[in-house]
């Protein structure tokens, strides 16, 4: 599909600035990665839940329930991931042009795709957390069965298991889920968001 020459991208008369100032905090990405069963999807709402409680605007962009939608599309062979990824990168940044901290939990498993959407939104917009577990640990967990279906040959592509995932090599935080409780972890982000500014000091 050829893009289209004659669209213009409208500057709105409403900055981001303004709606941060409105909102007494920055907007930002919030992009968690890991294996499935690491425990991103909790710990982004537990985040969230916790930003709701300091009158953040927020909205968390979940893998599930975007691929019942946006992406329903899409599959899951490498090109597939990585323009599932591509979307929602774009999506991400609309909302930090809205003002709103946008939190992604996606497994996202190649290092290209995540550094595309560092890229797309610019210096400092986007911090990476690495929701670290033990592959052992998640497959324990395996709270959708998935890690079993794989296994039995079940579910290709599957990462981890026949489908590599690439450790961020740099990212801004890093949670240990295996080691650490929802708490803590939690406790962990809101401390990093308010050293980088993000949030406003108590």
């Amino acid at each position: 599909m050829t893009a289209s020459k004659n669209i213009h991208w409208h500057t709105a008369t409403i900055a981001r600035d303004d709606r941060e100032k409105m909102n007494a905090h920055k907007s930002s990405i919030l992009w968690f990665t890991g294996l499935s069963g690491s425990g991103k999807s909790t710990l982004a709402h537990a985040v969230e839940d916790r930003l709701y409680e300091l009158g953040c605007r927020t909205y968390v962009l979940d893998g599930d329930n975007i691929r019942h939608g946006l992406c329903k599309d899409l599959g899951f062979s490498d090109e597939d991931r990585t323009e599932n990824i591509r979307r929602i990168g774009e999506v991400s940044r609309l909302f930090t042009d809205s003002g709103v901290m946008a939190l992604t939990a996606f497994i996202s498993p190649f290092r290209s795709d995540r550094d595309a959407v560092r890229e797309l939104v610019g210096e400092g917009d986007f911090l990476e957390v690495y929701v670290k577990c033990d592959l052992e640990v998640c497959e324990e967990r395996d709270v959708k069965g998935l890690y079993k279906k794989a296994r039995a040959g079940e579910i290709p592509e599957f990462t981890g298991i026949n489908s590599p995932y690439e450790e961020p090599l740099n990212p801004e935080i890093v949670v240990d889920t295996g080691a650490q409780s929802i708490e803590e972890s939690v406790a962990q982000v809101i401390k990093v968001l308010t050293e980088r500014k993000i949030l406003p000091a108590d």
